[in-house]
C-alpha cells in the first residue's frame, strides 16, 4: 500500500477549493478494502509518500497478543517519510466489518482510509441468507482546509465548526436541491438489480459529526456491528457515530419508477448544517427516472432520546456462531466477577500550562517520543507510570503519560461519563467490549441494575450522549498496550486518550516477540542501524551493537544507507543480489568467495547429478 497526497477533482459543497488535495491509498481515496479470512495472517506493505510520518491503525481488529502491530503512537515509532515498513498480524477468531486509517497528525481528516472485510471460515455459516452483493460504504464529515490547517486550529482553541460536506465513499451530494448543492459535484451511484438482497458494510470515517444513515423506501435490516452478529431487526434508519461500523441487509423491494436517495446528515445540529449532507444514488437497473423531491425525513432530528433508544435496540445474537462454531452466547460475561472499575470523565477543550488540552479524569495524555510498547520491551524507566486514576481526582488538571493498570484476565468495567455538549465516541484497541447501560445523567452505583447482563453487543468503539453515561465490560485476555482513545479526532488529538496495560506477569509468550523490522525512535534511535544520507566513517557510532536483527534480506531506502555485519563462516561463492526483480535482472549482483585454504573438506564435493554448461558443456552426458 502507498499512501500519499492526491488531488481529488471534486467539492463537497464549496467554491473555495475546486481541487482537494487527500491522503490516496495505491492511488485511490478511499483506499483498497482488505478482503480476508478468519485467522488468515496479513502482510500489509506501507510505503509512506507523505512529507510527514505515518502510522496506520486498524479500527476493531484485536491483534492477539501482538500490539507491536497496532499503528499507534504508544506501540510504534511513526514510518518516516520516504520510509517502507510491513506490518504483519492475523485476524485471529475474528469475522465482520472494519477499517483502517492513518492515526497521527490529524491526517484522518485528509482520507487515508480503508476498509477490512473477515469473511467467516466456510465451515461456520452466516445467520442469513448469503446476499447477492456485498457494498462498502464510507461516511465522512469533510472540511476544505488541510489536516495541517486544521490540526492548527485545534492547537488554538478554534472549534471545527459546520463541516464543508459530508462525503460517501470520498464523493460529494447529488444535487438534490438547486440552492443547497451546487452544478457539476460528483456523487456516488449504487447499482443494483430488482428484487436482489444487497449487504451494505457502512461505516462513518469522519473526524467529529455522528451521521444518521437511511435509504428513502427501504429498510435496513441490521445484521453485524464491529465483528458481532446481531438480532435482526429492521430500522428505517441508523444513528452511526464517529469511528462505528454497521452490516446492514438491503432488499430491492421498490418499484424503479426512480431513482432512490441514500443519505448521511449530522445529527443533533440545527438547521445552518443542512448544506453539510451527503447524498447518493440508489439506482436500480430498470429504473425509470432520476431521484427527485425531498431527502427522506427524520423524525426528531436534535432529539438524542431517539438515538439512545435506538443504540439500547441494538443487541447480540446469543444462538449465532461467529468466528467459532459455538454460539456468541456461549460467553455468559454477566456472570463474571468485575475485577476493575473505572469511571471515566471528559472534560471539553480547557487551557493547561498555556495549551488547549482535553482530558480523561484530569490527566490529558502526552505521547513519549519513545513508545510505550518499546520502553515496556527494553525495561526503560520514566517513560510512563501506571497510574491512572480510576475516578476523577480532587486536583487541576494535567499532562501526563499515565496508563490504565489492567489484571491480566481480569474482567473490568468502564464507565464513560460525557461532560462535554457533543456526543463522542470512545474506542478500545485489542478487545471488543460489551456495551452494558447507557443513560443520561450521572451514573451511580445503582445504575447497574440496569445494566443489560445477558445480550449486550460485544464491539469496539460505542457512543457517549452529552451529559450522559455508557458503560461497558470487558475480558482482558488479550496481552499487551492498547489504546483506549475519543474517537472525534479534535478531542483525541488534544489528549483524550489513554493506553491500557495488561500483562501477564507470569508468562512472556503470552505476547508476541519484538518484530524483525522494528523502527526505532526516541531513547531507542542509536538502534536503528539505518538512515538517510550517506554513510561516512562516523555512522558507525549508530550501529546496533548488541540486538540487531540476524536475517538474509533488508531494506534500503532512497537516499539512505544500512549496514550489515556477517560472519564469513561458510564456505563457498555465495549470490549477493538485488531482490528487486528489474534491479537484479539488469546486473544488480555479486558473488562472495569464501575459501578456507588450508582445509578442502569445509566445502561439500560435487553433486552426482550436476549440470554442465558452457565451458563445460562437453561434461554432460
Amino acid at each position: 500500500m502507498r499512501s500519499g497526497p492526491r488531488r481529488h477533482a471534486n467539492r463537497p459543497n464549496s467554491t473555495t477549493r475546486p481541487t482537494l488535495v487527500v491522503i490516496g491509498i495505491n492511488g485511490q481515496f478511499p483506499g483498497p478494502t482488505l478482503n480476508i479470512t478468519t485467522n488468515w495472517n496479513v502482510v500489509v506493505n506501507v510505503k509512506n509518500n507523505l512529507d510527514e510520518p505515518l502510522l496506520l491503525t486498524w479500527n476493531g481488529i484485536q491483534h492477539r497478543k501482538n500490539s507491536w502491530q497496532d499503528g499507534v503512537s504508544g506501540t510504534n515509532c511513526p514510518i518516516p517519510a520516504g520510509w517502507n515498513w510491513t506490518y504483519e498480524f492475523q485476524v485471529k477468531d475474528q469475522i465482520g466489518s472494519f477499517f483502517y486509517f492513518p492515526s497521527l497528525n490529524f491526517q484522518k481528516a485528509a482520507g487515508g482510509y480503508g476498509g477490512v472485510i473477515i469473511n467467516n471460515r466456510p465451515v461456520i455459516p452466516v445467520p442469513f441468507g448469503w446476499p447477492d452483493g456485498d457494498i462498502t460504504l464510507f461516511l465522512s464529515d469533510w472540511y476544505t482546509k488541510s489536516h495541517k490547517d486544521l490540526r492548527k486550529d485545534v492547537e488554538n482553541g478554534v472549534d471545527l465548526g459546520v463541516p464543508d460536506g459530508v462525503l460517501i465513499n470520498g464523493l460529494g451530494p447529488y444535487r438534490y436541491d438547486d440552492n443547497l448543492v451546487q452544478n457539476g459535484i460528483s456523487y456516488q451511484i449504487i447499482n443494483v438489480e430488482p428484487g436482489k438482497t444487497y449487504r451494505l458494510r457502512v461505516h462513518n470515517v469522519g473526524i467529529s459529526t455522528s451521521l444518521n444513515f437511511r435509504i428513502q423506501n427501504h429498510n435496513l435490516l441490521l445484521v453485524e456491528t464491529e465483528g458481532s452478529y446481531t438480532v435482526q431487526q429492521n430500522y428505517t434508519n441508523m444513528d452511526i457515530h464517529v469511528g462505528q461500523s454497521y452490516s446492514f441487509l438491503v432488499t430491492m423491494d421498490q418499484n424503479a419508477s426512480t431513482d432512490y436517495y441514500i443519505v448521511a446528515s449530522p445529527r443533533f445540529v440545527n438547521s445552518s448544517w443542512a448544506r453539510a449532507t451527503g447524498v447518493a444514488i440508489l439506482h436500480y437497473s430498470n429504473s425509470l427516472g432520476p431521484a427527485s423531491g425531498p431527502l427522506p425525513s427524520l423524525l426528531g432530528e436534535d432529539d438524542p432520546s431517539f438515538s439512545i433508544n435506538q443504540a439500547r435496540s441494538i443487541r447480540w445474537n446469543v444462538s449465532a456462531g461467529a468466528a467459532r462454531p459455538n454460539p456468541q452466547g456461549s460467553f455468559k460475561y454477566g456472570d463474571i466477577t468485575v475485577t476493575d472499575v473505572y469511571v471515566i470523565l471528559n472534560r471539553p477543550p480547557e487551557l493547561i500550562n498555556g495549551k488547549w488540552r482535553t482530558t480523561l479524569n484530569g490527566i490529558s495524555y502526552l505521547p513519549p517520543s519513545t513508545p510505550l510498547k518499546l520502553a515496556q520491551q527494553f525495561k526503560i524507566l520514566g517513560v510512563y507510570k501506571i497510574d491512572f486514576p480510576n475516578r476523577l481526582m480532587n486536583r487541576p488538571p494535567k499532562v501526563d503519560t499515565s496508563l490504565i493498570n489492567g489484571t491480566y484476565r481480569g474482567f473490568m468495567e468502564i464507565i464513560f461519563q460525557n461532560n462535554d455538549t457533543a456526543v463522542q465516541s470512545y474506542h478500545l484497541d485489542g478487545y471488543a467490549f460489551f456495551v452494558v447501560g447507557m443513560d443520561f445523567g450521572v451514573w451511580t452505583e445503582n445504575s447497574r441494575s440496569t445494566y443489560n447482563k445477558w445480550d449486550g453487543v460485544a464491539r469496539s468503539t460505542t457512543q457517549v450522549f452529552p451529559g450522559a453515561w455508557t458503560a461497558i465490560l470487558v475480558s482482558l485476555d488479550n496481552a499487551g498496550i492498547w489504546n483506549l482513545r475519543a474517537e472525534n479526532l479534535n478531542s483525541w488529538y488534544l489528549g483524550q486518550e489513554v493506553y491500557v496495560h495488561v500483562v501477564n506477569p507470569e508468562k512472556d509468550t503470552d505476547e508476541s516477540n519484538l518484530p524483525d523490522n522494528a523502527i526505532f525512535c526516541g531513547l531507542l534511535s542509536s538502534l536503528q542501524s539505518m538512515d538517510f544520507g550517506v554513510w561516512t566513517e562516523n555512522s558507525r557510532s549508530t550501529y546496533n551493537k548488541w540486538d540487531g536483527v540476524a536475517r538474509s534480506t533488508t531494506q534500503v531506502f532512497p537516499g539512505a544507507w544500512t549496514a550489515i555485519l556477517v560472519s564469513l563462516d561458510n564456505a563457498g561463492i555465495w549470490n549477493l543480489r538485488a531482490e528487486n526483480l528489474n534491479s537484479w535482472y539488469l546486473g544488480q549482483e555479486v558473488y562472495v568467495h569464501v575459501v578456507n585454504p588450508e582445509k578442502d573438506t569445509d566445502e561439500s564435493n560435487l553433486p552426482d547429478n550436476a549440470i554442465f554448461c558452457g565451458l563445460l558443456s562437453s561434461l554432460q552426458r
